[in-house]
């Protein structure tokens, strides 16, 4: 049998989402298709695993059963994606996909509770019941075609289902306007973050605002990349109950089984703690929080009992530092490094935000500032730079890197290539001064800057423009003139011969 690829995969799935192209907005579609996905996939092991048992077993079906019970996802009778499509040109489609999703949950216990409670196949959204039937049983249809086959004796390692889920999870970015940076960090961006994050075997790894945990999984495949092996335990927190469904889906689609990720606001409610008044603390925390978040919760933050506001409140309409602080607040003492993802606005901007930093700098907590090109996030063309912060560090210096200007150009989305990401990296591992790329400063330069991490101040970009030779410039206007002149006279006599001149 030939290996199916992950193009082929991948370019499967998108072609069910013909379905409601043109029909219902991508912003709500990507929940349908990728949750149909999910639930095509387990259906898809359950069938190949009770073939494969009942073959081995054909005398034993009570150890059949029982084996089927140890699978990582239980199928109850009727939920299966099969059934589904065998009943799909009777009326009735979502209501009965919505039953089959609610008793897979039911029948998963903690590992599937409440992921589906926030997605709705019998919804309004896709249309009248007429047209939604109709959408779903073409949605069926598309995940029925032999190319989404995804047994495990057919498509092989589990790696190429998530791989698939993350593909669609990106196009689906890619069409979502603003609302993309909520659940979508870029490949190549999460790559870096990862990288300069550094987790190790046995860490705890967290991200507070983890969208579709697609960063959250590229800090744990450095670990397994480096090592082998899978010691380390992911933690994330997501606010919106779709999304936080999605990933969910991914981390399980993608094998990954020791995590915590849990649903509700981050600055309003903080669910990974250790006991009701106190924090969970973490090795690595990675965050591409939503950029200059208005109304995050300043009427709690006074009396927030985990004291993560300690050094000030942001501002009301500006949760940039809201998040930066839980983030910090939440880093293990000696081990604790932090990489989040800001607009240029959190390096300088004044006020409560300025005091704020001051106090995280003169803490010696942060470690690198790293200014990166416009156009790399979905739903926003600004520019914006990585902050990582270091509980423990060597010295009270500040690396600036400014890497805005090395970057593969896209019409709608610039991309960081390997090599930029590469010079990155060696640059913060050699942690010295590069001309016109990288500075060193030290805290007493920032201080005396009055602790405005604005790169510019710091990484001096300036290029020299070739000195100008009038003289020879004023040499080439007379040739061109003359030139001119010559053929002004040439054409005349062309003119003449064509019977045009007087």
């Amino acid at each position: 049998m030939t290996p199916v690829t992950q193009s082929e995969i991948n370019n499967a799935a998108w072609s069910a989402c013909d379905t409601f192209r043109g029909v219902v907005d991508p912003s709500i579609y990507k929940d349908y298709v990728l949750t149909m996905l999910f639930l095509k996939y387990i259906s898809d092991v359950w069938k190949d695993h009770l073939a494969t048992y009942q073959a081995e077993h054909p005398d034993s079906p009570e150890l059949v059963a029982a084996m089927m019970q140890q699978e990582s996802f239980v199928l109850p009778p009727d939920a299966s994606f099969q059934t589904l499509h065998k009943r799909r040109h009777e009326a009735g489609n979502g209501e009965r996909i919505d039953k089959a999703l609610h008793a897979i949950q039911e029948a998963n216990g903690n590992k599937l509770d409440q992921v589906f409670q926030d997605i709705h196949f019998n919804s309004t959204k896709l249309g009248d019941e007429e047209q939604k039937n109709d959408l779903l049983r073409h949605l069926l249809e598309d995940f029925a075609k032999p190319a989404l086959d995804l047994r495990p004796s057919r498509v092989g390692q589990l790696d190429i289902i998530g791989g698939a889920y993350e593909y669609l999870i990106k196009h689906f970015a890619a069409t979502a306007g603003k609302t993309a940076g909520e659940f979508y960090t870029p490949p190549e961006v999460s790559d870096l973050m990862a990288r300069l994050a550094d987790p190790q075997e046995g860490d705890d790894i967290c991200d507070p605002t983890c969208g579709s945990a697609s960063l959250l999984m590229k800090c744990g495949r450095q670990i397994r990349n480096k090592t082998g092996t899978k010691r380390y335990a992911l933690y994330g927190q997501e606010s919106i109950g779709s999304t936080w469904a999605l990933a969910k889906m991914n981390l399980f689609l993608h094998g990954e089984e020791n995590h915590e990720v849990l649903w509700g606001d981050t600055i309003r409610n903080p669910k990974l703690r250790v006991k009701e008044d106190a924090l969970r603390h973490f090795d690595v925390v990675v965050a591409n929080p939503p950029f200059s978040l208005d109304k995050w919760g300043t009427a709690t933050a006074e009396a927030d009992t985990f004291g993560r506001f300690r050094r000030g409140i942001p501002p009301k309409t500006k949760g940039d530092y809201a998040f930066i602080l839980h983030m910090i607040e939440t880093l293990k003492p000696k081990t604790g490094r932090a990489v989040v993802v800001v607009p240029h606005g959190v390096l300088f901007r004044g006020s409560t935000e300025g005091k704020i930093r001051q106090k995280l700098i003169e803490e010696n907590l942060l470690d690198a500032v790293i200014g990166l090109p416009e156009k790399l996030f979905f739903g926003t063309g600004i520019p914006a730079a990585l902050l990582v912060f270091r509980k423990h560090k060597a010295d009270d210096s500040v690396l600036f890197i400014d890497a805005s200007r090395e970057f593969a150009s896209g019409s709608n989305q610039n991309a960081l290539e390997p090599s930029n990401i590469d010079k990155i990296m060696q640059t913060f591992t050699d942690r010295a001064s590069v001309e016109k790329y990288a500075y060193r400063a030290t805290q007493a330069e920032i201080a005396e800057n009055d602790f405005n991490l604005n790169i510019p101040r710091y990484v001096d970009t300036f290029e020299e423009e070739d000195e100008i030779d009038l003289m020879a410039v004023r040499a080439e206007r007379v040739k061109l003139k003359d030139d001119l002149a010559e053929l002004e006279t040439r054409m005349a006599g062309y003119l003449q011969e064509l019977g045009y001149g007087s």
